[in-house]
């Protein structure tokens, strides 16, 4: 959704706009692998851990990206097979061991992910012709 509001091309959602995923911006990804190869053996009760940041809806999102492109063009066109493929996945993840075992702790939530990270991010690199 954001790149094509960006490059001011129209998009159109595969999936219903009630679907929810799991998501998390890059630098938390980043900082949850730093933090866990840094924690003390001793503190960790499993070998796998889930870490999660936020599960927005695509209706949340596209109300995110239209804050930011008000000229974009957004709608929805459910692909029932794509549909079926992320209705498979959760709809968020359980991160409690990592918060606690390790102190994971995402920084970005939905709003600062897509208002400090992503839009920002992807509307320079269609400013810049990249």
């Amino acid at each position: 959704m954001i790149h094509a509001a960006a490059k001011g091309e129209p998009y159109a959602c595969f999936v219903r706009e009630d679907t929810q995923i799991p998501f998390m911006a890059m630098p938390d990804g980043v900082e949850a692998l730093l933090k866990l190869a840094a924690a003390p053996r001793e503190r960790l009760r499993r070998s796998v851990y889930n870490v999660g940041s936020f599960a927005p809806t695509a209706e949340e999102i596209r109300q995110l990206v239209l804050q930011a492109f008000p000229q974009a063009s957004i709608s929805y066109r459910v692909d029932t097979k794509r549909q079926a493929i992320v209705d498979s996945w959760p709809a968020d993840v359980d991160d409690s061991a990592a918060r606690q075992d390790w102190g994971f702790a995402p920084r970005y939530d939905l709003h600062r992910a897509f208002g400090e990270y992503l839009i920002p991010t992807i509307r320079t690199r269609y400013q810049r012709g990249v």
